[in-house]
């Protein structure tokens, strides 16, 4: 019989001041079990914690009380697939998690049992007013919640209140019926302004509100395979939204149920905007509809120039940074990443494309790119916790992409500056150099590719991303591969942002590393650095792959070039187009986008 006292993962972390754990399902099973389903009284004594994942645990039943008192640095919190239910978190009438958690970030509650939840969390019972005392929201820095593959059957205006940053909102897989039902109250106005991407695919919706026109900021909307008959026309009146998923719903306008099979979302929504409100159901658009749109569309510009606003707008369109977008159909040769099912349970997201026109050959450049990695890692990577980057020189890899997860002890790589080994003993051999380290050091936290190990703790198998000679250009989270690694002379790279929490966070991640490479090559086109080789950049320079004086010369005189990437499954069938229409609107302010 397993001893629910002893736990050394615990013991290691409080000794080592850890402010990242992730404890393996499998392996913690029995201790939590004979502990009653709850969570061990001494993980809240690591008030250091900012981010846990305790992941496949059936045995998991309930939080327990006091972890958000003992865990107030708490910014990443990941409970997938436990047996949390049918009220694991607490009480409905209470702020559930044991109390407020200011710092918290990410929640991912997904593959639970849950049936209700706490009123701050969008639970249909509860107080009317805040969670947290004083009248200050439970979950103030909140901004994905995940609660995919639950049991949830309705929702309260809670969440709106207390999670007030909410970007990201996951629903699919749950017993809903109405959407946005009471998270939503009519009459309400102001209420999660934040929110971007919606989805509550595979539910049992019946209704789809007219309220659903509050949502400011809506850009992903997902509702397919429900049962869903009508579309209210105040979805036309969301003015950010940019897709829709309708399929699987058997709507009475058979108009509108073909369009949203086939049709893109500004179709279905000039549809429900004019045939749903001035044409009448199912009469489509009248024959004026363009000329109109044409005329107002030439009256906006003429008064934006006659007041003075024109030249004010094309001053800082110039300033802004400038890429241009390579669509697939333009592409003879596109790059595709297909996704095993075996990843599903490991690290399922992944988000790909090609930038092309990079300059990494003057001067620091290169090592003001990596530096900007590492920064991106520690910033909204939030240590890797929520996605990793991995970059890679295009002409290094072979294409169609594998995005697979294998057995540690059969997967092999070259990680950055070493020779092949298996994945296994990679890993110990990097868990014996931070011991090393520590002592000689003599220092609590590790530094280096040493302090990401533990986001594999418990994982039966490892991703990883393979191309079509079977080489392992990438093992998420840990490191590249030496064989595709960006050098000076790299121009055209590969890049990749993986997580095990969210898609949306990977295209996140994404437009701010493009973001970044924009602004790092204009810095570089407008300081004229001397070519320079510093030691930390030796090792990663070579003879060049392709130069063309005539090439490189173009490049200094264009703007960054994005090829979009698809991701399919192993079918064909597409899973993720980067970048879409609707990507990079997050840093669209300093960015301009030629699609």
């Amino acid at each position: 019989m397993a001893d629910p006292a002893a736990w050394p993962e615990l013991e290691a972390a409080e000794r080592e001041r850890r402010r990242e754990l992730v404890l393996p399902g499998a392996a913690v099973e029995a201790r939590i079990r004979e502990g009653g389903g709850r969570l061990p009284p001494r993980l809240l004594a690591l008030p250091l914690l900012q981010a846990l994942e305790l992941s496949g645990c059936g045995a998991l039943r309930e939080l327990g009380p006091g972890l958000a008192a003992a865990l107030p640095a708490l910014h990443t919190l990941v409970l997938r697939g436990n047996g949390l239910g049918p009220a694991g978190l607490g009480a409905p009438e209470g702020p559930g998690l044991g109390g407020p958690l200011p710092a918290l970030r990410l929640l991912d509650l997904s593959g639970n049992g849950l049936e209700t939840l706490p009123a701050a969390l969008g639970g249909a019972l509860g107080p009317a007013g805040p969670c947290a005392p004083g009248g200050a929201p439970a979950f103030p820095q909140l901004r994905s919640l995940n609660l995919t593959g639950n049991r949830l059957r309705e929702l309260g205006p809670g969440l709106a209140r207390d999670a007030p940053q909410l970007q990201t909102l996951l629903l699919s897989g749950n017993r809903l019926s109405a959407l946005p039902g009471g998270l939503l109250p009519p009459g309400a106005s102001s209420l999660l302004p934040l929110l971007s991407q919606l989805e509550a695919a595979d539910n049992g919706l019946q209704e789809l509100g007219s309220t659903i026109a509050n949502l400011p900021a809506l850009k992903i909307l997902d509702v397919s395979n429900n049962e869903l008959s009508e579309i209210p026309v105040e979805l036309a009146d969301c003015p950010k939204l940019k897709e829709v998923n309708f399929r699987g719903n058997k709507l009475k306008d058979k108009r509108l149920e073909k369009m949203v099979n086939s049709c893109q979302t500004k179709s279905i929504l000039e549809y429900l905007r004019v045939g749903g409100r001035g044409g009448g159901k199912g009469k489509g658009k009248p024959d004026n509809f363009d000329k109109e749109e044409s005329k107002k569309k030439k009256r906006d510009k003429r008064q934006k120039k006659d007041s003075g606003d024109g030249e004010q707008d094309k001053l800082e369109e110039v300033n802004k940074l400038m890429i241009k977008i390579l669509h697939i159909a333009e592409n003879p040769a596109p790059v595709v990443v297909k996704v095993s099912p075996n990843i599903k349970e490991v690290r399922p997201y992944i988000v790909g494309c090609v930038v092309k026109g990079m300059n990494l050959k003057q001067g620091n450049a290169l090592k003001r790119f990596l530096s900007a990695q590492i920064k991106l890692h520690d910033d909204i990577c939030e240590k890797r916790t929520a996605a990793t980057i991995a970059t890679h020189d295009l002409q290094l890899i072979k294409g169609p992409l594998l995005y697979d997860a294998q057995p540690p002890n059969e997967l092999k790589v070259m990680p950055l500056g070493r020779k092949e080994i298996k994945a296994k003993d990679l890993v110990r051999q990097l868990q014996l150099e931070a011991e090393e380290q520590r002592k000689q050091k003599k220092r609590q936290n590790v530094s280096g590719l040493h302090k990401y190990l533990q986001l594999l703790d418990g994982k039966e198998n490892y991703p990883c991303l393979v191309d079509a000679e079977g080489v392992v250009i990438s093992f998420p989270p840990i490191t590249n591969s030496e064989r595709t690694k960006i050098r000076k002379n790299t121009c055209d790279l590969f890049l990749e942002v993986t997580s095990g929490t969210s898609l949306q966070i990977c295209k996140d991640v994404m437009d701010t590393l493009i973001l970044k490479m924009a602004e790092l090559n204009k810095f570089t086109l407008e300081n004229k650095e001397e070519e320079s080789v510093s030691d930390a950049e030796s090792d990663m320079i070579s003879e060049p792959v392709n130069s063309n004086p005539s090439q490189n010369a173009e490049q200094e005189n264009s703007p960054l070039t994005v090829e979009q990437v698809r991701v399919v499954d192993m079918d064909g069938n597409l899973k993720v187009l980067y970048p879409s229409k609707t990507d990079l609107i997050l840093v669209s302010s300093l960015l301009t986008v030629i699609r």
